[in-house]
């Protein structure tokens, strides 16, 4: 059963041996955090205001009003929505989940929306962490128009190695039904279990491996978009020089130019080959350095993930003075045993110390922790502890000055704030030109206090952010928590062109309000 507060389903949340051990180590590297636990409510003593939107008859099998299921689609998972849902603060829900069973239905759904003036927002899996799906406007005159109906794979091209995809299909669905051709997409998001293509492509989503096919746009063949105003869909290509790509509008548009349907994705044969290995490093300048190598090098790893010193102790158990580089390869085609040999010599060059391949190492241990930090993240929330990442990218040349201010900033403000802890930064992806770091912050909150305790250390890093040239988001979209710095960060002429296209495919402003503009005076609300 899923958490209608937290992270993924009930029955894997982190509880017994595991959550006491967990909590142990808490108060050790932090002994003055209170750590006492607190209980989500039960949905039925939620204060949430009766539904205010009455559908057409046509349509209204398709709407639920429940109660459990319109708070469950009224947020994202972000710490701040976990906590808030833990102090039963839901605030505004949507006023009707609407599940459309084909594309005729969100045509349908569209044109009521537009003529009665609700708002709509796309609904995928609901894993945004930064306020994608969240109804921060007047919920009584908003729905969520969830697209888990729309779920299968209606054609396999197994020449071209291509899929038509509905937008609905959550990650482990569609690798069951790639399986059988010996296909995969070979997208693996940390939300993979709770996420679908649409909300990948929506979002312009990052998956697991750090080189060469990193975001989901890479794997975009072509894609089928309703707009209030039409369907769009591009031509299947391998590619195209034919002017501005009607894919790249839509990429990234987090439902606020049109509703994504279905898509044509390259797929890949699945590996047969893999390796990997971890190394350990005395100066973390020197981990740097041979990360870039290997990142410059043309080996392109499946896995080049470096963790700083923190990082490597708290998440992967491992007490390295410089740090630990994560490699793995992989191929469907060759061994690629060559490669890593490569690499570790790569390393070797710059100080690193690879660990023996064949004993239980810092990969391994990372790997099982991957798939557990959000729920241990829900358990810590819940232990009133500040847990949430951020996450950028930047040139190389850059990101020793960045590290350093974020670092220097995100303690600063802790201490600001009394609220002693730790930050953590590790590589999601590496490019030749610069890595994404991904920062973690690891702080002992007040309980009643730790939202706004975040939110100002979130304001002050994303600052430092902007600042220094980097991006507000790697992976994360932009939503509505990263907007102000969004807003900064594109050229003006592009967000006038932007508003111009929102006008156009989107007259009534129905779509997704205050996500990537602001709410136009033709808003619905």
């Amino acid at each position: 059963m899923r958490s209608w507060w937290g992270w993924g389903d009930l029955e894997d949340a982190v509880a017994g041996a595991e959550r006491a051990a967990l909590i142990g180590r808490v108060a050790e590297l932090l002994p003055d955090a209170e750590l006492a636990d607190h209980e989500p409510p039960a949905i039925g003593d939620l204060n949430v205001g009766s539904p205010r939107i009455v559908p057409p008859a046509a349509l209204a099998a398709l709407c639920s009003d429940d109660v459990a299921d319109r708070v469950g689609h009224a947020r994202g998972k972000a710490f701040r929505d976990v906590v808030r849902n833990l102090l039963g603060e839901v605030g505004e829900v949507p006023g009707l989940v609407v599940r459309p069973r084909s594309e005729r239905d969100v045509v349908d759904v569209l044109d009521w929306c537009a003529d009665a003036r609700i708002a709509v927002i796309p609904y995928g899996g609901g894993s945004s962490v930064v306020g994608g799906v969240e109804p921060r406007l007047d919920g009584a005159h908003v729905i969520s128009l969830d697209l888990g109906l729309l779920a299968g794979v209606v054609e396999v091209d197994a020449t071209a190695r291509a899929a038509r995809i509905q937008a609905g299909i959550y990650g482990p669905a569609l690798e069951d039904r790639l399986r059988p051709n010996g296909l995969t997409l070979r997208h693996f998001p940390q939300s993979f279990e709770f996420s679908t293509l649409g909300g990948w492509l929506a979002t312009r989503a990052g998956g697991h491996y750090a080189t060469v096919l990193t975001h989901i746009d890479d794997l975009v063949e072509s894609m089928r978009v309703v707009t209030p105003v039409g369907v769009s869909e591009s031509l299947r290509l391998p590619g195209s020089g034919a002017g501005p790509s009607p894919d790249r509008m839509f990429l990234g548009s987090e439902g606020t130019l049109g509703v994504i349907t279905e898509a044509w994705m390259r797929l890949q044969e699945r590996p047969r080959w893999r390796a990997g290995a971890s190394v350990l490093f005395d100066r973390y300048d020197d981990a740097v350095t041979a990360t870039r190598g290997v990142a410059q090098s043309g080996l392109n790893p499946a896995n080049c993930r470096l963790l700083d010193p923190m990082e490597a102790l708290l998440n992967a158990g491992t007490d390295s003075p410089g740090g630990v580089l994560v490699l793995g390869f992989e191929s469907a085609d060759h061994p690629v045993e060559a490669a890593l040999d490569r690499a570790l010599e790569l390393c070797r060059d710059y100080g690193g110390r690879p660990q023996p391949r064949s004993a239980r190492n810092a990969s391994d241990t990372w790997r099982t922790a991957f798939l557990r930090m959000p729920y241990q993240r829900d358990a810590l929330a819940a232990h009133g502890m500040i847990v949430e990442t951020f996450e950028t990218a930047c040139t190389w040349g850059a990101f020793p000055a960045l590290r350093e201010a974020v670092l220097s900033t995100a303690q600063g403000t802790m201490r600001a704030l009394g609220t002693p802890g730790v930050v953590t930064c590790r590589f999601t992806h590496v490019y030749p030109d610069g890595p994404a770091p991904y920062f973690g912050v690891y702080a002992a909150g007040r309980w009643g206090s730790t939202v706004a305790q975040w939110d100002e250390i979130k304001t002050a890093v994303s600052q430092v952010l902007s600042d220094h040239g980097a991006t507000i988001t790697h992976h994360h979209a932009v939503g509505r928590d990263h907007r102000p710095w969004y807003d900064l960060q594109r050229p003006d002429p592009f967000a006038s062109a932007l508003r111009a296209v929102k006008s156009t495919l989107d007259p009534s402003a129905i779509l997704n309000p205050g996500v990537l503009l602001d709410p136009s005076r033709q808003s619905p609300t």
